[in-house]
């Protein structure tokens, strides 16, 4: 158990060093830093002494080392547009995201497992091959598509949501939340929706697949013919070797609604640090575009690795090979 926490953990740092190289690369290749913040009417002097002052003038890998060094300190230096730095504006931003990846990854979790379960149990049912039609429309339109849909029809045509913005927040000690108004909550459920639909979808099927297998096994039918309830086999037994494998999935899908809320946040104008990013860009604010990078790339490896340590401490097959191999 502890070498394959120590690997994994290995493994994942390893992750964030290459993230990290190709998050300060952008401060070589993405245009030079002293043009952007020094004024056309520099003098070389200036340009020198701006070059020493952001360590500029060391070799690469000094360069890199101190970047990394102010990266774990939470430390990514100032943005080139707002003159800010760039921790405190991804403070600043950073609940909105949050906020949105919770509701959706709530969203894909248990309505991908409860639509799965039910789906499988009732599969010859009417109710049962609607939800798969359905499902296919999650899978296979666009991110960005499915915002533009659900806007036309609940805001444009029926006007029951805002089609844009968070709706009023209520700060909490510097941590804004909607959570606690009408509006900021009205605000949250058409950028749920569009962000967590299709990972949902895709839990979804998988749950399906994986317990429609699980009930054809040798065991399954042994229950059954001792003549336990159906409820008890389908939930007590069926379950929960299903969500074994679907752990490892889940996790993944998961991970990455933090990282591709870019999208949705863009459609809805939704102020996050995904839409800060999208701006980063139209600018070239390389500090900030590699500060979103280095936060994205920590939560999602932060979450792969929670999930594979689950992983690990819940299937007993995994530790039974693991034992026999180092025997």
């Amino acid at each position: 158990m502890l070498a394959y926490i120590i690997r994994r953990v290995f493994q994942s740092v390893l992750v964030l060093l290459i993230v990290g190289l190709v998050a300060f690369s952008m401060f070589a290749f993405v245009g030079d830093p002293v043009d952007n913040m020094l004024g056309q009417e520099r003098t070389q002097a200036d340009i020198e002494r701006l070059r020493q002052q952001l360590g500029l003038d060391r070799p690469f890998i000094v360069q890199y080392w101190l970047f990394l060094e102010q990266a774990v300190q939470g430390n990514f230096g100032l943005s080139y547009r707002q003159g800010r730095p760039v921790a405190e504006i991804l403070m600043e931003r950073l609940p909105a995201t949050l906020e949105l990846a919770f509701v959706s990854g709530l969203l894909a979790l248990f309505g991908g497992i409860a639509l799965g379960i039910f789906t499988a149990i009732r599969r010859r049912g009417a109710a049962a091959n609607v939800i798969m039609t359905l499902s296919l429309i999650g899978v296979s339109l666009p991110t960005f598509l499915i915002g533009i849909l659900l806007i036309y029809v609940f805001a444009v045509e029926l006007g029951w949501l805002p089609s844009f913005g968070r709706g009023e927040v209520t700060d909490l000690g510097g941590w804004t939340t909607g959570f606690l108004t009408a509006s900021g909550l009205k605000a949250l459920i058409l950028p749920a929706i569009t962000l967590g639909l299709y990972q949902m979808t895709l839990i979804m099927r998988l749950v399906r697949t994986e317990m429609l297998e699980v009930l054809r096994m040798d065991y399954i039918r042994f229950a059954r013919a001792r003549g336990i309830r159906e409820k008890s086999v389908n939930f007590r037994h069926a379950l929960k070797n299903t969500l074994v494998p679907v752990i490892t999935i889940t996790g993944l899908q998961l991970g990455s609604i933090i990282a591709f809320a870019i999208i949705t946040e863009t459609v809805f104008q939704w102020p996050g640090v995904g839409l800060l990013f999208i701006n980063a860009i139209q600018f070239v604010d390389i500090p900030v575009m590699a500060a979103y990078l280095m936060m994205i790339s920590v939560m999602f490896v932060g979450i792969n690795l929670i999930v594979d340590m689950l992983y690990f401490a819940i299937d007993p097959r995994l530790r039974v090979d693991r034992t026999a191999g180092g025997h």
